[in-house]
């Protein structure tokens, strides 16, 4: 039996009043705004109250008995569905009934109407869902445990819409003429390099929180949690280290097996590290035929790792696609980063991550990704500093002090660690020196008054049912806002820029369960991140390979910027831009750029926010 997954954008809305908040153009606008989400097909379904749009990206079935919306046998039911149900089939057996179609929008509209919003729990996969209940008038969203797929909503008391996109939304006369800034955004967006849920550029638009549910009805909207972070860590954690390995190792199989159902090509992003590695090498072992493998590299020597992917790949056996990224490539993708990613957004691998998408459209349609690795089995830099901080909380200052009159630009940078604002958003503060980024400190002094806003991220987690390290703590920060407002966008973005379906098996949430719940000396052992990881992949791939310093997929931004994209700061970060938008101090942007450019290249990722700011400002101009 073929088998159908719906790839594609949605879009709705929901008047309480019947006002016609939306006209039928406009729905359709919607929906034609998001066509790069699903060139294949679109379809919509509209009255003056209620409206559903979508766009179809067709990865294993053309058949038109799939498109959408689709509605319920019994017809009470109509779905609008973005993302894949990986496990559709079995869903389908356990409701014994039969099917239309073979496609798992007929499960996920068959499921609702057969167990109600609890059917949510069943499924594993990736998701955005909208379910119109025609009889009862009330309308249902949900998102996946992740927010691995994107979903946005606007709601003003009596008018709700939602859409895989912000542009989407814009095209409602009402919510473009009203549309503000959102300082809170702005001020989190240079802190942190993108906008955490439920956060948007614009103070009316949101983005619908991971892991739950909505109902809209005349009664108002309201929603429910399903899943979250909290509710899953356990009391009691897996001690045994063979046991923790196996079951890592059985259960990240069964999600690879499961996420390469597909009847169209298909390959892995393999960079050369550690998770796209393994995802790779599990994948090459478990599908039919030769395996499809994509890498990027750069000019710059220091930034490219595309020898290592080589290697992997050559070992492996798999058919391995290699593209070289110059300055030139990103020079035309800088102003794509802004168009599809519809706010401020500052990660510079979205230009690589864009590459090696358009790379993969050429041979395949779905794609794997390693996505996930570095934050369940702490990879990154920050935890190390997370325990360090802990420890070193009594004499901060005087290391901070000491550090910043050191002659080395390495410590100079360090020293910017140990400065921050209060313990309370010590792990915002983390991340944000990790990235090189603006401490609250600095975004006081920059930002000017009317615009600078305490950033209020939640960070707390001594509630949970056991107390964690704080590695533990700063990962579980990172899974619920850098991986899910960063890392996500930038590849959900990125591939459907080019119609590529791209699917996360480190991020099944049987896997992400298991392993929020091992111990942590696990993770980092003597001073080896990801260690167990790191040794379930040395059961596929030799050890030796990877032996050599953590990368990870950047770009030479910093050389860039001092070279062929210094432009970009003289174009957008002149006085006559900084002073016609006036959200930040002139002469502080001078300072920033006079260090820079004397040789402090530390500071080119602060530098580059502001671009990336004001930029968005120049082509919004409304705002």
């Amino acid at each position: 039996m073929r088998k159908f997954f719906a790839m594609c954008g949605i879009t709705g809305f929901y008047s309480i009043r019947h006002n016609e908040f939306v006209s039928q153009d406009e729905l359709k606008a919607m929906t034609d705004c998001i066509g790069h989400r699903g060139p294949d097909a679109q379809g919509h379904y509209y009255n003056d109250y209620v409206g559903l749009g979508h766009r179809r990206l067709s990865i294993l079935d053309l058949s038109s008995d799939a498109n959408q919306p689709m509605e319920s046998h019994s017809m009470r039911y109509i779905c609008v569905f973005n993302g894949e149900i990986y496990n559709f089939m079995d869903i389908a057996a356990e409701l014994n009934i039969e099917l239309k179609t073979s496609c798992d929008t007929e499960v996920v509209v068959e499921a609702f109407a057969e167990w109600g919003i609890t059917f949510i729990n069943k499924l594993n996969g990736i998701f955005s869902i909208c379910i119109y209940d025609k009889q009862e008038r009330v309308m249902y969203l949900f998102r996946d445990r992740l927010g691995i797929k994107p979903l946005f909503y606007y709601w003003d008391g009596e008018n709700f819409a939602f859409s895989s996109e912000i542009k989407s939304l814009l095209k409602i006369r009402k919510i473009s003429d009203n549309r503000q800034l959102n300082n809170i955004a702005i001020s989190e967006f240079l802190n942190l390099g993108f906008i955490p849920e439920p956060d948007t550029i614009y103070s009316g638009i949101k983005k619908f929180p991971s892991g739950e549910i909505g109902i809209i009805s005349e009664k108002g909207f309201r929603t429910e949690t399903y899943w979250d972070i909290e509710g899953i860590i356990r009391r009691n954690i897996i001690n045994d280290y063979d046991e923790a390995k196996l079951r890592i190792k059985e259960t990240l199989e069964s999600s690879v097996k499961m996420q390469l159902m597909s009847d169209v090509p298909y390959g892995t992003f393999l960079s050369g590290g550690i998770d796209s590695s393994l995802v790779t090498a599990v994948a090459s072992k478990v599908c039919n035929g030769k395996l499809n493998t994509f890498s990027i590299g750069f000019a710059d020597r220091d930034h490219d790792e595309s020898e290592y992917a080589q290697k992997v790949a050559e070992y492996l056996g798999t058919e391995h696609h290699k593209y070289i990224v110059t300055e030139n490539d990103a020079k035309e993708l800088v102003g794509d980063m802004l168009e599809f990613y519809d706010e401020p957004f500052a990660d510079s691998s979205a230009i690589p991550t864009m590459m090696v998408s358009r790379l993969a459209k050429r041979d395949v349609s779905m794609a794997l990704s390693g996505d996930g690795g570095d934050e369940l089995f702490h990879g990154y830099g920050a935890y190390i500093w997370a325990k360090r901080m802990h420890n070193l909380e009594p004499i901060k200052q005087m290391i901070g002090d000491l550090l910043s009159i050191s002659p080395s630009d390495r410590y100079k940078r360090a020293s910017y660690i140990f400065k921050y604002k209060n313990k309370e958003h010590l792990k915002s503060h983390i991340f944000s020196q990790e990235q090189y980024l603006f401490s609250e400190l600095e975004l006081a002094r920059i930002l000017n008054g009317n615009i600078y806003v305490d950033t209020g991220v939640e960070q707390d987690y001594s509630n949970y049912v056991r107390k964690l390290t704080p590695e533990e703590a700063q990962a579980i920060f990172d899974i619920r806002y850098y991986l899910k407002d960063d890392l996500l966008v930038k590849v959900d973005r990125a591939s459907m820029k080019y119609s590529l379906e791209v699917r996360v098996p480190l991020l099944d949430h049987r896997l992400v369960e298991l392993a929020l719940n091992i111990n942590p000396r696990f993770k980092i052992s003597n001073g080896v991140q990801k260690f167990i990881l790191k040794d379930i992949l040395y059961d596929y791939v030799p050890k030796e390979f990877f032996d050599r310093k953590k990368s990870g997929f950047s770009i030479p931004l910093e050389r860039w910027l001092q070279s062929d994209l210094s432009y970009l700061i003289d174009d957008y970060l002149n006085k006559d831009i900084i002073s016609r938008y006036n959200l930040v101090n002139f002469s502080e942007v001078q300072r920033l750029i006079k260090k820079f450019r004397a040789g402090h290249g530390f500071l080119y990722n602060r530098i580059w926010a502001l671009i990336v700011l004001h930029k968005f400002m120049v082509q919004n101009e409304k705002c």
